[in-house]
């Protein structure tokens, strides 16, 4: 029998992060699940804030955007805040929470809007999934916690002082906000993650019986071309049959003969010059060319950049040929600017914040994507990863944990311990070396972006899945 199609329900989405429509391409993780929602016939409302967190800038609605995207935005009216790490900061989450909660309920007394049966709120920040809890209970809807990070854990590690100063201060500053997370969990109807690692962190504080559900953030694959392929040393442009028969002719044969010397002649000569260059498919005479590397992301402290810079600069005094770019814009942009102006056999260049269009095609024309990102940050599964994998970029990982073990099963890329220069340049330097563990890797990137990052297929399940909790379904995923 056909699978019968879910009852269309009315869905609320609560995330204050993620651009909207209208502010980038391609959509990320919160539009991307409205867009599939609504696709499946669902009434989808996102709720979120009216200052943009990525921008730093004012927000306003969308235009037209029920016609063109199949769901709604209402915006929150919310201070702005200038830094990541503030007061203003949590103002704003305030905000946030607070007015979110008075609006829904206003809409739903005034009939504007339909009672919802599903709400999904993403933490951080806590205000929001919050006041979804007790618009849920009021309103007997079903409450999903989005885990986007391991929240207030993420924010103790900015606590000023020495480690053992900040360990001491942060139950004493934030205890407040743990026991939150813990009520918050233990009420949730369901709780879902962008990485298994946050799941597993929280695992005591979320109840045994409650359903969980992991949907990485990923990437749209189409967006990337595929990687270049390894040197197929077998000639296949012509199949076997084909030459078979050929054979009866001898004319056939006299050209044929010449064509096979002539490109037998052009890879023996491609391979005598990859050796004479370290394995370099793209090796011209005299050397091969740059390794082209990539970091991607915000330029903050949480990122690995001073050990970038440093291994930028052994790469250069060791005459290894590399560029690595730098796309973001952040506090640290300017010391990555300055150490830019420095001359070498490695070159970096820092892009500032570029457009989708532009970072697509920086990606695509590189070799290599690295994820400079300190342990300590607790990122688990961040979103340059899942695109350097779509663009089938070698990776060069300091993260440990379950991005590391995706990329040790994948064969994708190598790691290197953060704030060590000497394994960061190391690592870059076996790449520019050995191209053709190179494009292996590249090859194994995009396999591994395939099977664990395809949002046109992870985003359905999620889907499926929220169908499945708002039935009152049990179990987990």
């Amino acid at each position: 029998m056909p699978r019968s199609e879910p009852a269309p329900l009315s869905i609320w989405i609560v995330n204050p992060f993620d651009d909207i429509p209208g502010e980038g391409l391609p959509p990320l993780r919160f539009w991307s699940l409205c867009r599939v929602l609504a696709g499946r016939g669902h009434d989808v409302t996102w709720w979120t804030a009216s200052w943009s967190h990525r921008r730093k800038a004012a927000r306003t609605a969308p235009l037209h955007v029920v016609d063109d995207e199949g769901f709604a935005v209402r915006l929150v009216a919310v201070r702005p805040y200038s830094r990541n790490v503030s007061l203003a900061r949590l103002g704003s989450h305030r905000d946030f929470g607070r007015t979110f909660e008075r609006l829904a309920n206003e809409s739903i007394a005034a009939g504007q809007l339909e009672r919802p049966d599903l709400i999904l709120a993403s933490l951080p920040p806590l205000e929001g999934p919050e006041a979804s809890l007790r618009v849920a209970r009021r309103l007997d809807a079903a409450l999903v916690v989005d885990l986007m990070d391991v929240w207030p854990e993420t924010f103790a590690r900015l606590l000023p002082g020495p480690r053992w100063l900040r360990e001491r201060l942060a139950p004493l500053l934030l205890g407040r906000m743990f026991a939150r997370r813990r009520t918050l969990l233990a009420d949730a109807d369901a709780v879902s993650s962008c990485a298994h690692a946050f799941l597993d962190t929280l695992a005591g504080e979320i109840p045994a019986e409650v359903p969980r559900h992991v949907c990485h953030h990923g990437a749209w694959l189409p967006e990337f071309p595929p990687p270049p392929r390894c040197i197929d040393e077998v000639p296949h442009d012509v199949p076997h049959d084909e030459r078979h028969d050929e054979r009866h002719d001898e004319r056939h044969d006299e050209r044929h003969d010449e064509r096979h010397d002539e490109r037998h002649d052009e890879r023996h000569d491609e391979r005598r010059d990859e050796r004479h260059a370290g394995g370099g498919t793209a090796a011209a005479v005299g050397g091969p060319r740059p390794l082209e590397c990539v970091y991607a992301g915000s330029l903050e402290a949480g990122q690995d950049l001073d050990t970038l810079v440093a291994a930028a600069r052994l790469l250069s005094e060791r005459g290894v040929a590399a560029t690595i770019h730098v796309a973001g814009t952040g506090r640290l942009q300017p010391q990555l600017e300055a150490a830019a102006a420095a001359a070498g056999s490695c070159r970096l260049r820092v892009h500032g914040l570029l457009d989708r269009g532009a970072y697509v095609k920086l990606l695509s024309g590189c070799d290599v994507g690295l994820v400079c990102v300190k342990p300590e940050s607790l990122v688990a599964m961040p979103y340059k990863a899942c695109d350097y994998a779509a663009a089938g970029l070698a990776i060069v990982n300091s993260l440990p944990g379950e991005l590391a073990t995706l990329v040790a099963e994948h064969r994708a890329g190598l790691p290197y311990a953060a704030g060590d220069a000497e394994s960061l340049a190391a690592a870059i330097a076996t790449l520019a070396g050995d191209r053709r563990t190179l494009l292996s890797m590249r090859q194994a990137a995009r396999r591994m972006a395939e099977a664990e990052f395809d949002r046109d297929k992870t985003f359905p399940r999620f889907a499926e899945w929220l169908e499945g909790i708002s039935g009152g379904e049990r179990g987990q995923s």
